[in-house]
């Protein structure tokens, strides 16, 4: 996959976080995340670039950088297909370094998310249960290569899109795994996404169990299950459930509707909350500072 160099530095350099639909140099949003937000940058219609300006300087980038492939080298070993992509670091004169990640662009349609809401009962369940099938891969892996390698992965019907049969999952730009037991991902860079006045509070009481979640399979299909609230089909969740209960490990409890509902009621809580706290920062940073705030904030969400 080539990337244009010159064409990142140029739009990193101009883009303006707060208003990045006026950049000099075209810039389409096309989603976000808790840290980055992804892009159709300039005449690259057929690229999405993931945005990490996280990074205090080329060495934390490149260890970053080093993470993701590895991360999605093992994702492959596990069975996991995946979109082409490649990492590159952009340092733009004042600003922090920057990490962009850019997949092959995949149609909005194909996204399972999107796929729910205009798909037969028939053709719903067949993906949900492709799905499961595809994280339970990722147990398998575990099972068989811990403690030298564990992966995590964030199972949400948005990460994962269906393109001519094949499952394709995208969100590899959080690069979670474990070597002999020990996390290899640095948690620090992400807390930067955070108000100054909120990482302590995150690293002291959150942010062990936010990263430990996508490693623990009751979890992640939990979260799965939870997420079809926001994704506006609650009335998907008891079929989820059953499909999720008949391929979960032997020794686990079975997944239950009240549990999904207490964690989508928490997990909710805690994100709306974290994004107001995230307004308040850019807009003592942008207002008050004066400076430039780096990362780019979704409207109001729907949840």
């Amino acid at each position: 996959m080539h990337i244009d160099q010159d064409l990142l530095l140029q739009f990193e350099s101009q883009l303006d976080p707060v208003h990045p639909q006026q950049s000099a140099i075209y810039a389409k949003v096309l989603g976000y995340g808790e840290i980055s937000s992804i892009f159709q940058i300039g005449q690259n219609d057929g690229t999405a670039f993931k945005r990490l300006p996280i990074f205090d300087d080329h060495a934390a980038a490149s260890a970053y950088l080093n993470n993701y492939n590895e991360y999605c080298a093992l994702l492959k070993q596990a069975g996991i297909a995946l979109p082409e992509d490649k990492g590159t670091i952009v340092e733009a004169a004042g600003h922090p370094v920057a990490l962009y990640i850019a997949q092959r662009l995949l149609p909005a349609q194909s996204f399972t998310h999107k796929l729910i809401h205009t798909l037969s009962y028939k053709e719903i369940k067949n993906i949900l249960e492709r799905i499961i099938l595809e994280i339970k891969k990722i147990w398998r892996f575990n099972a068989e290569q811990a403690p030298a390698f564990e992966l995590s992965i964030d199972g949400q019907l948005s990460n994962w899109a269906l393109l001519d049969g094949t499952l394709l999952y995208i969100d590899t730009g959080t690069p979670m795994f474990r070597k002999e037991g020990k996390e290899q991902l640095d948690p620090e860079p992400l807390l930067k996404s955070a108000p100054g006045f909120l990482r302590w509070i995150l690293r002291l009481f959150f942010l062990d169990d936010v990263m430990n979640r996508y490693y623990d399979e009751r979890l992640v299909y939990i979260d799965l299950a939870a997420n079809l609230y926001k994704e506006q089909r609650p009335d998907l969740i008891p079929l989820t459930i059953e499909i999720i209960n008949q391929h979960l490990s032997e020794e686990l409890l079975s997944v239950t509707k009240d549990e999904v509902d207490k964690y989508y009621k928490e997990d909710k809580m805690i994100w709306t909350l974290f994004l107001s706290f995230r307004r308040i920062d850019r807009w003592i940073c942008t207002q008050l500072l004066r400076r430039r705030y780096e990362f780019i904030l979704p409207g109001k969400i729907k949840r």
